[in-house]
């Protein structure tokens, strides 16, 4: 969640003065499902801590979903930075990271459902 406000922070500031608007809006985004899937990852943690027998595969499914989805936004994002053309390489991995997300959401709910 630290490195999600840092780039948050980094996109507010910093890069708004390299980047157009849509690029931007693309690494807020990121930033955003970044937040909310680290927190997914604290709340299954909780939970087992309360005695729920949560998959372990919930946890790894959020970290390579953030990984993939948010990693390649974050690279797509910044490509006029680097001057790499990524996205003919990245556009393919971050549905991936999304298709991650709802699997790593299904198996969270089916373990609660099933406790």
């Amino acid at each position: 969640m630290a490195i999600a406000v840092v780039l948050g922070a980094l996109a507010a500031h910093a890069l708004k003065t390299f980047l157009p608007p849509v690029k931007i809006e693309s690494f807020q985004t990121a930033v955003r499902y970044q937040m909310i899937h680290s927190l997914a990852i604290i709340l299954i943690a909780l939970l087992e801590q309360n005695g729920f027998n949560i998959s372990k595969w919930s946890y790894r499914l959020f970290q390579w979903g953030i990984f993939l989805f948010c990693g390649s936004i974050y690279l797509l994002s910044t490509t006029l930075i680097h001057g790499i053309e990524a996205a003919r390489y990245l556009g393919p991995i971050t549905p991936i990271g999304g298709v991650l997300f709802i699997a790593a959401w299904v198996l969270s709910a089916r373990s609660l459902v099933n406790k």
